[in-house]
């Protein structure tokens, strides 16, 4: 990972693009626009094969399920994205239309992300709550308040028996899904957190913050085990390599994102090439590609040669 290039950079949109996420089979990238639009580009190649219309205002996010492009039919729901007025929309393979919409927050929603079954779509919002939807049954199944500011991001376990969320009131938590418990709290940033990720190791959970820092929670041990001095601005993504978890990637609004290694998580790699702030960030299921994408309208692939 250390002789990582700039394999690619590609004009995404005319505005600031806000989210990024790879297919799981590493083919596809999906990108969230200020501009209402998503688009689906080919990789490593990045060339846009999709362009998603229906959302009217910025998008916060847009992921694809945990079995687009590996088992589902292309006509099944494969993504699910959501906007700034409070809208959520899901997304076939074949349509640039959205097949359905899920209606319920009448706020901003910041992030939008899939339970690793597939079966269960979790929202933060800024109504202060974040909400379980069940899309078999079409129903609403979690409502959680608990944060006492807007909910910004949110994670799940990898055998997803857990959620956690990020919020602009600087804490973190961690629920158990069965009970709807919030059962660990993760107090210690000094401003809003941005960013919440699950290690594939089961027990690390990472957070970044609006006060330049990454922490790395310890679920075992119950507390933070490392603060990362990670950037000179806000940090805006945080991503753990998702096969053993030996990495984390940060992005922020210094222009640039960062690849942390561990044990101890020290500075392995910059990433630096960006002219406005890093948005979002991905890496991709076969750890071979990193996105980025920024307010400076591109994306870009980053790959070890």
């Amino acid at each position: 990972l250390q002789s990582l290039n700039n394999f690619c950079s590609q004009i995404g949109d005319d505005r600031p693009l806000s989210y990024c996420h790879f297919s799981p089979n590493s083919k596809l990238l999906a990108t969230a626009c200020w501009s209402g639009l998503c688009k689906l580009w080919s990789v490593p190649d990045c060339n846009l094969v999709h362009t998603l219309r229906g959302h009217s205002t910025n998008v916060g996010a847009i992921v694809f399920h945990p079995k687009a492009t590996i088992s589902l039919d292309k006509k099944d729901v494969n993504l699910a994205s959501c906007a700034a007025d409070g809208s959520v929309k899901l997304w076939s393979l074949e349509s640039d239309e959205p097949v359905a919409d899920i209606e319920g927050h009448s706020m901003r929603v910041a992030r939008v992300m899939w339970h690793p079954s597939g079966r269960f779509l979790g929202t933060t919002c800024y109504d202060h709550s974040w909400r379980l939807w069940d899309l078999e049954a079409q129903e609403e199944i979690l409502h959680q308040e608990g944060h006492s500011k807007g909910v910004y991001d949110i994670a799940f376990h990898m055998d997803g028996s857990l959620a956690g969320t990020g919020g602009l009131d600087a804490f973190g938590r961690v629920w158990d899904l069965r009970t709807g418990r919030c059962i660990m709290f993760l107090e210690g940033h000094l401003k809003e957190i941005y960013g919440v990720n699950f290690s594939p190791n089961g027990y690390h959970v990472a957070t970044g913050s609006g006060d330049n820092t990454c922490k790395v929670w310890d679920l075992r041990q119950r507390k933070c085990i490392y603060t990362i001095p990670a950037h000179q601005n806000l940090v805006t993504g945080v991503k753990f390599e998702p096969n053993h978890g030996n990495f984390l990637l940060t992005g922020a609004y210094d222009n640039t994102a960062k690849i942390w290694t561990h044990p101890g998580w020290s500075p392995l790699k910059t990433l630096a090439g960006h002219e406005g702030k890093v948005m979002g960030l991905d890496i991709s299921l076969d750890g071979q590609l990193i996105a980025t994408c920024s307010y400076d309208r591109t994306f870009k692939l980053w790959t070890a040669e």
